[in-house]
């Protein structure tokens, strides 16, 4: 009889990326593979990496010399963003064995049925340019939260990004099988789906039967509100140019998407943003955020930064500093500036020292810190729904509320996957 071979993943990156890993390891599964956790011994490794920083690329190589340490017979496979941008320079690391690029990963069954240990790396990848077609992905039994990919790819040039290199033209699922994908979800006893894409907002660009559709976002959440089963719904970020104010206030009037956006700013700076070839200017910025809060006062929204971009002096950085201190903004996810290949951002001059980079990145932080404890204490008192998670550390356990508030309380085995009311305090 043949041993089942078995299968271990570990993921880099974004909730997207999550969502592909998951979707991999499905269809491993229904080829005969075993699933196990990544710090165990199995046959095939499988790490799913991203390339927006410097620290992701680092972290690939040290997945790969730990696989090679615990288990040096295993089989090591590379995909995701790094594995379309670099994939000869994947393929040079020692003890990896098949490198996947954009067009290849969703048939990693295929390759690995050909695949031996101590031949060369195999490098599958194609332009990425011949990268068109959409391939639906959903995360599930991974989190209590489901992350579902409705979008890839991405048409905008920013000037300090390799994504658009990495995943090609932006693309989408189209309504409908979004819907179906939704149906499944919740007649698994999913209770929230976190919308997942490289560019949202943008959602609505593919071909169906040969002609090109014409679809929105506006009109995905739309369908979405009314599918039976699903509690909640978030979205993971979305463009500023492309909130609509009708996307504001139909949120504000539904009651199964969660009060709470995540919307990329980059820079406070108008001088920054056009360095980095962003689509609006913080005018902008401000006025979406005034009129999520003119509908929504209780709304959280999450602002994505970059810190120490090039050309970035000391005054620009304090008009972002100070123009998110006066933004009523709930939390913020800073980024140091690192340095891309075959990026526009490479010929801005002068360079921001990587130290003075690092202090920047530690005061947004710091400013982060102080807005979340902020926001929170404006809900003390108040009653909020919250959806805890089915993990369980140390007899805690851990849920949010409907606007992004996490909350820590005594593990009970009825209340993982559950809504309840909570009173915060």
């Amino acid at each position: 009889m043949t041993r089942e071979k078995s299968v271990a993943f570990h993921t880099l990156g974004c909730k997207l990326n999550f969502s592909e890993t998951s979707t991999i390891s499905r269809l491993l599964e229904k080829d005969g593979f075993v699933k196990k956790d990544f710090d165990e011994v199995a046959d095939v490794y499988v790490i799913n990496t991203c390339s927006v920083t410097d620290n992701a690329d680092k972290e690939c190589r040290q997945l790969v010399r730990r696989i090679q340490r615990r288990s040096p017979e295993s089989l090591v496979v590379i995909t995701g963003c790094y594995a379309q941008l670099k994939p000869k320079e994947i393929a040079d690391i020692p003890g990896v064995d098949l490198v996947l690029g954009a067009a290849e990963k969703f048939n990693i069954a295929d390759h690995i049925r050909e695949l031996a240990k101590g031949d060369s790396a195999k490098i599958c990848s194609c332009d990425i340019g011949e990268v068109n077609t959409f391939h639906a992905s959903y995360s599930l039994n991974d989190r209590t939260r489901t992350f579902l990919k409705v979008q890839d790819g991405c048409d905008y040039n920013c000037s300090f990004c390799t994504i658009p290199m990495a995943r090609g033209i932006s693309r989408s699922d189209s309504v409908a099988n979004v819907i179906g994908h939704a149906q499944t979800l919740a007649a698994g006893g999913v209770k929230e789906i976190v919308l997942t894409g490289v560019n949202l907002g943008d959602f609505g660009k593919g071909f169906e039967g040969g002609k090109k559709r014409e679809e929105s976002f506006f009109e995905l959440i739309q369908a979405l509100d009314e599918v039976d089963g699903i509690e909640r719904y978030r979205i993971s970020s979305i463009e500023p140019n492309l909130l609509t104010n009708e996307i504001i206030e139909f949120v504000a009037g539904s009651k199964k998407f969660m009060p709470h956006f995540h919307i990329p700013l980059q820079s406070g700076s108008n001088e920054v943003l056009a360095l980095m070839r962003r689509r609006y200017r913080r005018e902008l910025y401000a006025e979406k955020v005034g009129l999520i809060k003119q509908f929504m006062p209780h709304c959280a929204i999450g602002v994505d930064v970059i810190v120490g971009f090039p050309a970035e002096s000391d005054a620009h950085f304090m008009e972002t500093y100070n123009f998110l201190h006066e933004l009523d903004i709930s939390y913020l996810h800073v980024f140091t500036y690192s340095e891309r290949a075959n990026t526009h951002a490479l010929d801005i001059k002068p360079v921001v020292p990587v130290n003075i980079r690092h202090e920047r990145n530690k005061a947004l932080r710091n400013l982060s810190h102080k807005k979340m404890q902020y926001f929170t204490e404006l809900h003390t008192g108040q009653t909020r729904k919250v959806l805890f998670e089915g993990l369980q550390k140390d007899g805690m356990m851990e849920g949010y509320t409907d606007n992004y508030i996490r909350v820590t309380t005594h593990f009970r085995k009825e209340w993982e996957n559950s809504i309840v009311d909570w009173d915060l305090r």
